[in-house]
């Protein structure tokens, strides 16, 4: 298992919301900047860095600016998820610098984007994030629900040659309450996919570790 440090992004500052509700913000300014704090996980041995534009994903202006500077400053992969709604904005973060693109409302409304990226970029670029609350995948920002089950999702994007799976328990995200372990647990058991867990992990201690 590997530790991958999160930085949230709205307004240009590093913010942790709770169960994704931008009325919950609470900002990190005493950390420093976005680049700041993105420096000292660097230094603090991070090897990978989980970057989320909330702008992006609430429809609002974007923080590519802001990501691109850390993927260059701080020359580690960076996943990249938010409001990655066209190829267009998969290109532009595939182009300067981010090393992976998590995918949700895109790879849910246009299945076939992913085939394109695949065939563009490096195949392992894509993580398809499954969001999920009640049983079922949300999108755009977590305010839209789709008709996939977290297992029926695996199924359709493992079909597209996905190998990287992001499972984010809504109800537990930034709650610091624990991970949802019976749908993670139930993820692992699906052949030839790597997942990645996120919501409510709070402690490197527990089931996960």
């Amino acid at each position: 298992m590997r530790a991958i440090p999160a930085i949230d992004l709205m307004n240009g500052k590093v913010v942790r919301l709770s169960r994704g509700d931008p009325k919950t913000a609470t900002y990190y300014d005493q950390m420093g900047s976005p680049l700041e704090i993105a420096e000292k996980w660097k230094n603090e041995g991070a090897q990978r860095l989980h970057i989320i534009d909330l702008d992006a994903a609430f429809g609002k202006a974007d923080n590519i600016p802001i990501i691109t500077a850390i993927a260059k400053a701080t020359n580690l992969p960076i996943q990249v998820g938010g409001g990655i709604r066209t190829l267009e904005t998969v290109r532009k973060l595939l182009n300067n610098g981010i090393s992976h693109v998590i995918l949700g409302a895109l790879a849910f409304s246009d299945p076939e984007a992913i085939p394109k990226i695949q065939t563009e970029f490096d195949p392992k670029s894509i993580i398809v994030a499954l969001d999920n609350k009640d049983g079922k995948i949300m999108v755009e920002g977590w305010k839209t629900q789709t008709n996939y089950a977290v297992t029926q999702a695996l199924e359709k994007f493992s079909k597209l040659k996905v190998g990287t799976f992001l499972i984010t328990s809504i109800t537990r995200d930034g709650t610091l309450s624990g991970p949802d372990l019976n749908t993670l647990k139930e993820a692992c058991q699906y052949p030839k996919v790597k997942i990645m867990a996120a919501g409510g992990i709070s402690t490197l201690n527990g089931p996960l570790s």
